[in-house]
């Protein structure tokens, strides 16, 4: 009788601990005043509501409906949640770029983020990030990227490049190149659609021309960055608002930028949720970063554009209010009243006309997207300022400056149909190669850029080298004549005087005149690996210009090659000492042996090319 009058009791006492024990659920706790919704608890046919902007900056309601869940289909123990959408908005722009991040609530409680759609679908079908996800990829506090863990190879042939493409292939900035998932000739167009793509981040240009957009637009497809707008307009760098109660909450839309001031390149998204001054947003990457530091701003949409292929949205950035600290896998991260760091790059430009152009940006701070905005940013302007067909010539100066390093410093001049092309490039291979090394504490501060032009080009192409004599003594000087032919047949005589070095043994000499780029190439040295961002920037800056002729006295030697440097006339014993059956890697024997280096004058022709006789020392 008496456990019989207990049981009751005991049956509210065990409810009532699993309700107290159930509050203690991480999944449960309120996030900023907002409960959050289990995936466990999700169950096909619920309903609920979704917050984005349609129109100017004020979130609009509409309905979802809960499909199901796929399990693990975002990554291991990443679910995702399978929703319909419906209402009047919804029904007309179905799921567009810019919806990403836009909450799902299911009785007051925060489901998760709209962040996936199907291309080319007849019904409003979307993919929601669990907000669970959200908060574990960075309930941790953010740390700095780290350093490179191994040193990396840098080639003579990339540095002295005259062009630059970002190498995206298995970087975390590559997906999918269009909406679809498939190039328009690909035979897998037919099932196109037939899976769920990360809903595209449309990113708003001002400031880039359609032309460099068009010129630039494989990298940027391939990055994940849909353009939705160019106009020739501008966007001040202005200091940071303060937030307020109603600055980026739930469904508001946020632009994260990669650029700002006289080139403004903006990405819209939708707030998840705001908890204090932390903020959640998109659902999915945005580049897939990790930690990162880049400009947030408010926001208000001009209009959602229907499309047949992927709707988007017309967003235009309003004021700073903090920085995205964090883009991982499942969302992005941001604090608001934190300061971005930027990379400030100015670009000075005298035009063929004699007028000066000055442009003046901010660039995010990536190892794959700074040089690509860069020289996108250098080609913009001489597009904008220049003649796009025929010949010209540009000299470009400038230099890269870095925290308690040397900076970097290039002087380049370029001439014909492509001197754009290769003008553009000069800042952003030294600058890529400097993020690349990933060295340790590396601070790049700002790029600055000088450039002039005028509308002729004068090249030459050497083809002919002669000497005075076929032998020398140790001190005497050889007189060199070298020949180049111009584009209309012209021929340029160089008469270039070279002094064999006093202690040279006798022996056949190898004597090059050749361009900067042809005679980098040919030397033993062909890569090296930088063990710090000093040595890096001291062989950038020691690097041969390709405008310029170089006279190269070699010979034939035993000696090797150590990282970038080259030691010759080696004793037999060191010799065997290095290389021993016991070791491997580290050196490589060389057979050229450089004796002396000179950089020959400028003249009014680019002369490129190169030639080699040989020559006797005699005693």
């Amino acid at each position: 009788m008496f456990k019989t009058k207990l049981f009751p009791f005991f049956i509210a006492f065990s409810l009532a601990s699993l309700n107290i024990f159930a509050q203690f659920q991480p999944v449960k706790a309120p996030i900023g005043g907002t409960q959050i919704f289990p995936v466990s608890e999700l169950r096909e046919g619920m309903r609920g509501t979704a917050r984005t902007v349609f129109r100017g900056s004020v979130a609009e309601e509409f309905n979802v409906e809960i499909l199901g869940v796929i399990p693990n289909w975002i990554g291991p123990k990443q679910d995702m949640i399978v929703g319909r959408l419906s209402g009047a908005n919804a029904e007309r722009t179905f799921v567009f770029a810019g919806m990403s991040g836009s909450p799902v609530y299911i009785d007051g409680k925060l489901v998760g983020a709209i962040s996936y759609s199907f291309p080319f679908a007849k019904e409003p079908i979307c993919g929601i990030t669990p907000f669970e996800q959200m908060i574990s990829a960075v309930e941790t506090a953010p740390s700095p990227r780290a350093a490179s863990a191994e040193p990396r190879a840098f080639s003579y042939a990339e540095l002295l490049s005259n062009t630059w493409r970002p190498d995206l292939a298995g970087s975390a900035v590559a997906r999918s190149p269009f909406v679809s998932g498939f190039s328009s000739d690909s035979r897998l167009m037919a099932i196109a659609g037939q899976t769920f793509k990360p809903i595209a981040t449309p990113v708003t240009f001002s400031g880039l021309s359609q032309k460099t957009l068009d010129l630039f637009a494989p990298e940027l497809l391939a990055a994940g960055i849909l353009p939705v707008a160019a106009s020739g307009g501008t966007s001040g760098i202005t200091p940071m608002k303060p937030a307020n109660a109603d600055t980026l909450v739930g469904g508001d839309s946020v632009v994260v930028h990669l650029s700002r001031g006289d080139i403004l390149i903006a990405a819209a998204g939708t707030v998840t949720l705001r908890d204090g001054n932390k903020i959640y947003a998109f659902g999915h990457p945005f580049f897939g970063l990790g930690p990162t530091s880049l400009p947030m701003s408010e926001s208000h949409v001009v209009t959602v554009v229907p499309n047949a292929n992927n709707s988007f949205k017309l967003a235009v950035p309003d004021s700073m209010v903090g920085s995205m600290t964090q883009d991982r896998a499942t969302g992005i991260f941001g604090m608001l009243g934190e300061t971005p760091r930027m990379l400030p790059v100015k670009i000075r430009l005298t035009t063929s006309r004699g007028r000066m152009q000055e442009v003046n940006f901010e660039s995010a701070i990536d190892e794959l997207l700074t040089p690509l905005i860069v020289n996108a940013g250098v080609s913009n302007t001489l597009a904008a300022n220049e003649r796009s067909l025929g010949d010209s010539t540009i000299e470009l100066s400038g230099e890269i400056t870095v925290k308690g390093e040397e900076s970097i410093k290039f002087a380049r001049r370029f001439a014909g149909p492509q001197a754009t092309g290769f003008a553009s490039a000069a800042p952003a291979i030294p600058l890529g190669a400097l993020l690349r090394a990933g060295f340790d504490g590396l601070d790049v501060t700002g790029v600055t850029v000088n450039m002039s032009v005028s509308d002729s080009a004068k090249t030459a192409n050497l083809y002919r080298l002669a000497t005075d004599r076929i032998q020398a003594r140790p001190g005497e000087t050889v007189e060199l004549a070298a020949f180049a032919r111009t584009q209309d047949g012209k021929i340029i005589t160089q008469k270039i005087p070279v002094t064999i070095p006093k202690d040279t043994a006798p022996g056949a000499l190898s004597i090059t005149i050749g361009d900067g780029n042809a005679v980098q190439q040919n030397s033993a040295i062909t890569q090296f690996i930088p063990k710090s961002a000093a040595e890096l920037i001291a062989t950038i800056n020691r690097l041969k210009r390709s405008d310029r002729l170089y006279a190269v006295v070699s010979r034939t030697n035993s000696g090797t090659i150590i990282g970038s440097s080259e030691m010759p006339n080696l004793p037999p014993s060191v010799l065997a000492t290095l290389n021993n059956d016991r070791t491997t890697g580290g050196i490589k024997p060389t057979v050229q042996t450089i004796l002396t280096d000179i950089e020959l004058q400028s003249g009014e022709y680019i002369i490129s090319g190169s030639q080699t006789l040989t020559i006797e020392v005699i005693r």
